[in-house]
C-alpha cells in the first residue's frame, strides 16, 4: 500500500523545507500553493515533482479537495507545513498503511506556543483525523474549520506518537490568523442566514476562558496557559462581533451626510 503526504501551502518558506524532511520516507508528496510570493514552491521542488499552483481561493476546503484530487497513492496523510511528524508517529502511519485495512486514523497534536509545549488548556492530545485511505473519505467544503467526512463509514482508530504543531511566531501572527478565522467563520454563518450579537458574544468569550483556563487546566501551562486562554476568548468574541457587524448593523452611506 502506497502513501502520499499531502500539503495545502501559502507563503510557508519560513516552516515547509523542516516539514518536508519529516516525510521523505513516504511515497508521494503533493503540495499545492495557493499563490505564494516567496520561496515556498521552489522549496516543494526540491522534495517532489508533484507541485501545483491554484490562487483561486474557495477555502481551506476546497482546496484541500483539489490536493486530494491530485494524489495517486492508496493511502492519504494530510499535513500542514507547520508541522512534524515525529518517529515514533512515523512508526505509527506504517504500520496503519501496512496492514491494508481501510479506516481512518487521528494523530494526537503538540503544539508548541510562546515559547513552549502546551499539555493542557484543551490543547493536547487534540487529535486531528488525517490518515485515511484515499476515495473512502474526505474534506467538505468549508471555508475554515474544514472537517474530514467519513463517507465510506470507515472505523476511527487513534495512532501513538505526536504531530508537533509550531504553530504561532509571536503574538501578531496568532492575531492575524485569529482575524482570518474570525472573518471566514463570520462570513460562512453570514451566508447561511445566522445573526450574531455581542452579549452571545461576550458569553462565549467568558466561557471560552473559564473552560480553558480552569476546566482544561490552562493554569498548569503556567503563564503560557494564561495568555492562551485569554486569548482564546478574545478571538471567540471576536468572531461573533464580526456577524453582528455583517448582519445587524447598516452599511455606510453613498453620500456625505449635510452639516
Amino acid at each position: 500500500m502506497s502513501l502520499a503526504a499531502v500539503l495545502i501551502v501559502k507563503n510557508e518558506a519560513a516552516h515547509l523545507r523542516a516539514c518536508l524532511e519529516t516525510l521523505r520516507w513516504v511515497d508521494e508528496i503533493v503540495v499545492l500553493d495557493s499563490g505564494s510570493d516567496d520561496d515556498t514552491c521552489a522549496i516543494a521542488r526540491e522534495f517532489t515533482d508533484k507541485v501545483a499552483v491554484n490562487a483561486d481561493w474557495q477555502g481551506f476546503g476546497v482546496q484541500r479537495q483539489r490536493a486530494e484530487a491530485m494524489v495517486e497513492s492508496d493511502w492519504i496523510l494530510m499535513v500542514d507545513a507547520d508541522e512534524r511528524v515525529t518517529p515514533e508517529l512515523r512508526r505509527s502511519i506504517q504500520t496503519a498503511v501496512a496492514s491494508g485495512e481501510p479506516a481512518i486514523h487521528t494523530l494526537p497534536r503538540l503544539s508548541w506556543c510562546f515559547g513552549d509545549f502546551i499539555r493542557h488548556s484543551g490543547w493536547y492530545p487534540d487529535r486531528v483525523a488525517r490518515l485515511y485511505p484515499r476515495g473512502k473519505a474526505g474534506y467538505d467544503a468549508a471555508l475554515v474549520h474544514e472537517k474530514l467526512h467519513n463517507t465510506g463509514g470507515l472505523p476511527v482508530k487513534a495512532l501513538e506518537g505526536d504531530l508537533l504543531h509550531y504553530t504561532y511566531r509571536d503574538l501578531r501572527h496568532y492575531l492575524e490568523k485569529s482575524a482570518h478565522y474570525a472573518q471566514a467563520w463570520a462570513e460562512q454563518r453570514a451566508a447561511r442566514g445566522k445573526q450574531g450579537s455581542l452579549s452571545a458574544g461576550l458569553v462565549h468569550g467568558v466561557g471560552c476562558f473559564l473552560r480553558m483556563y480552569l476546566l482544561r487546566a490552562g493554569f498548569l501551562d503556567g503563564r503560557q496557559g494564561l495568555l492562551l486562554a485569554l486569548l482564546s476568548a478574545h478571538s471567540t468574541f471576536a468572531k461573533y462581533a464580526d456577524l453582528w457587524v455583517r448582519t445587524r448593523t447598516s452599511p455606510p452611506p453613498d453620500e456625505t451626510p449635510e452639516r
